[in-house]
Parts: C-alpha cells; sequence; structure tokens
C-alpha cells in the first residue's frame, strides 16, 4: 500500500525533523528543559497533521487544533531565540521558516475547509443562475 503524503504533513515533518536535530546540538542545560518542550510541541504539530489528513470526519477539529499548535510552536522558538538554546542564530532561523511556511500551509487548508467553493472548487458542481424575478416586457413598463 502506497500513498503520497500531502505537502502540509510533509513539512510538519521537515520540521519536526529539524527540531530533533537542533535539540541534540542544544547545550546540556537547554537540552532537556527546553529542548524537552520544543521536541514535544514539533511532535504534537506533525502528529496533528497527520490526523488531520487522515480522519476526514473531523477535519476541522483537527485543523483547528494544528492551527494553535503551529502557533504555540512559533512562540517557543521565539523563546529559544532570546534563551539562546539554538548552536546559531542560522539554525533558528531555518527552522523559523519552516515552521512559517507551514503556518502558512495549515493556514490556507483551513480557509479550504471552511469554504470550499472557491477558487479550486470540486469540478462537476455547477453554479446555479439567479431566477429571473422578471421579464423583459414588465421591465420596461417599468422604465418607459
Amino acid at each position: 500500500m502506497s500513498f503520497e503524503l500531502p505537502p502540509v504533513v510533509k513539512q510538519a515533518e521537515l520540521m519536526l525533523d529539524e527540531v530533533e536535530k537542533a535539540v541534540h546540538r542544544f547545550a546540556r542545560f537547554h537540552k532537556y528543559t527546553f529542548g524537552m518542550m520544543l521536541r514535544e510541541q514539533a511532535f504534537k504539530v506533525a502528529r496533528l497533521a497527520h490526523r488531520a489528513w487522515r480522519d476526514r470526519a473531523r477535519q476541522g477539529e483537527w485543523l483547528d487544533r494544528l492551527v494553535w499548535s503551529v502557533d504555540d510552536l512559533k512562540l517557543t522558538l521565539q523563546l529559544g531565540k532570546r534563551i539562546r538554546a539554538f548552536a546559531s542564530f542560522g539554525q533558528f532561523e531555518m527552522i523559523a521558516r519552516i515552521t512559517a511556511e507551514l503556518g502558512k500551509q495549515v493556514g490556507g487548508w483551513k480557509r479550504q475547509q471552511q469554504h470550499p467553493n472557491g477558487q479550486n472548487a470540486q469540478p462537476g458542481v455547477e453554479a446555479q443562475r439567479p431566477k429571473i424575478l422578471s421579464t423583459r416586457a414588465a421591465s420596461c413598463e417599468a422604465n418607459p
């Protein structure tokens, strides 16, 4: 059985992988305190992305949780930058960019789920024309 993961899930897995690498390079003081919290949040984001993708019946609920989890992760990353937990600014910047892109993808997914009749509406579903409320003759009589 093979399947293709959607880009948002791939991005969440990439973010989790990079967080794991970064925490591995943290100083001992941050590795077991801040690092553990950061790893747990990154894993939660990846897990919620998978659930939102696979559980179609409750997708809206999972997406709501995912949006908040990505926001929490961004906040935690900012804290890590302030306390200088990352080995370098470049390491922080790379994870921050991946997470920002993930946030954009999650936000777009949520908007698409809330408003399915947008630009990428399902094919085969044609919009109905509005009903004509009056005839041309009636319009001409009202506006001589």
